[in-house]
Formats: structure tokens, sequence, C-alpha cells
């Protein structure tokens, strides 16, 4: 059944993504037209997210509004129904459960991940779709890694003293290790992370740490019929 789940990472070849950057319309409308063409999706099928850096997780249809507001995640279990999380940093994480037929796009930044987005997504995969946690994949995509992703002493304490001394080093912060740790708890195992720093790394993709002015690359999940 896995091979019925289509995911992909864009990158700054793609262009930006994203409306709420400073970008023409038109540009967006055009570079999400020739992805979609890219990837085989209808281009008006697309749902995507105003990504808040909350953890409203909400569960999309054929009948949702293309555009979800106030939301960090999404999922769906609708065929040929292309789910998209939008970043510059911030972790994208596609999740699915192959044997019960259901996808999740997931938007973890710093809040996001202290909110526990990834570990609440399975745990409606869990509860509400009644997925063994053995089945569930996730993904992570490339994002800004330890290396480089500094704070300032008091949230290296809130990390130190909510997740473990281990997600913090001379306050430089873990999110991969964090978000990794919380899908463990849930005994997911089967946990794929990009090594790839969106900020120092030497390949094409958006940083807003790097660039406060720039695009956002994407991560688009599938479940093909």
């Amino acid at each position: 059944m896995k091979n019925r789940v289509f995911y992909t990472f864009t990158d700054k070849n793609d262009g930006n993504l994203a409306f709420h950057v400073e970008d023409n319309e038109i540009n967006v409308i055009k570079n999400r037209q020739n992805l979609a063409l890219k990837l085989a999706y209808k281009y008006e099928a697309l749902v995507y997210m105003n990504q808040v850096h909350g953890a409203n997780i909400i569960v999309v249809d054929e009948n949702s509004p293309k555009l979800i507001d106030n939301c960090d995640s999404i999922i769906t279990r609708n065929k040929n129904l292309p789910l998209m999380v939008m970043v510059a940093d911030c972790i994208p994480i596609l999740m699915f459960d192959g044997k019960k037929e259901i996808i999740a796009a997931i938007h973890a930044g710093r809040n996001s991940t202290f909110l526990e987005i990834s570990k609440k997504t399975a745990e409606i995969f869990i509860e509400n779709f009644s997925s063994n946690p053995k089945d569930i994949s996730v993904v992570l995509g490339a994002s800004i890694q330890k290396c480089c992703y500094e704070v300032s002493d008091e949230l290296s304490k809130i990390v130190e003293n909510s997740f473990g001394k281990e997600f913090v080093e001379n306050n430089h912060i873990d999110l991969q290790g964090i978000n990794k740790k919380q899908l463990n708890d849930l005994g997911i195992k089967n946990i794929e992370i990009s090594d790839i720093c969106t900020k120092c790394g030497n390949k094409p993709y958006f940083s807003y740490r790097k660039d406060k002015k720039t695009g956002r690359f994407a991560g688009i999940i599938i479940l093909k019929d």
C-alpha cells in the first residue's frame, strides 16, 4: 500500500509557493501551476494552510476550502487530494499510514513543536482512524538544524526543562530530535529525517534566518488511487 502514497519536497528551483511573502501573486500562481503539472495533480485540488505556529489540526476532504485558515496540520483520507505545507527553516513533516490510507502535512516550527503538533497529528491517526503506530511513517524534510538554530538563554532553559538536556547545546536546539522523541513515545519508529540545514547547507532551499525577505518551499503529499 505504501506505493499509493506519493510525497516530495520542492526547493528554490520550483520557485516561491507562498502568497503571504513579498511576491507577485501571478508568479506564485504560475509556480504552483508548474508544480502541479510536474507532479501530475490538479492545480485546483491543492489544499494548503494559513500556518500560524499553533497546534490546530484539521481533517479535510474534497469539500473543504482549499485554504485552511488558522492551521498547522492537515489530514485526509481522500484520494488524489494533494496536501501542502510551506516552510523556510521550520520543519515540513509528511506523515502517512499506507494500510489505513491516511496522510498528513504538518508545519512544525518551534512553537508547534513545543505544542507537540506531530505527536497530536499521529494521535488522531491512532485514535480516530485506528492506525497502528508501527504502520505510521514520518518524513521530516530539510529545515534549520541544530548547527544554526540558536535561541535565547530563556528558550534554551524551556527546552531543557520541557524535553531534556540532550536537545540543547550552547543555546542551539534540536527541533528534529524533539519531534522524533515525541513520535517515538507513541511507538512510531519509522521516521526519516533530512540532515540538510536550510541556513548553512549548500542545497537550494529558502531560509528565513539567512534572508528575511525570502520565499517558501513546500512538502507535498498525495494519496493516489
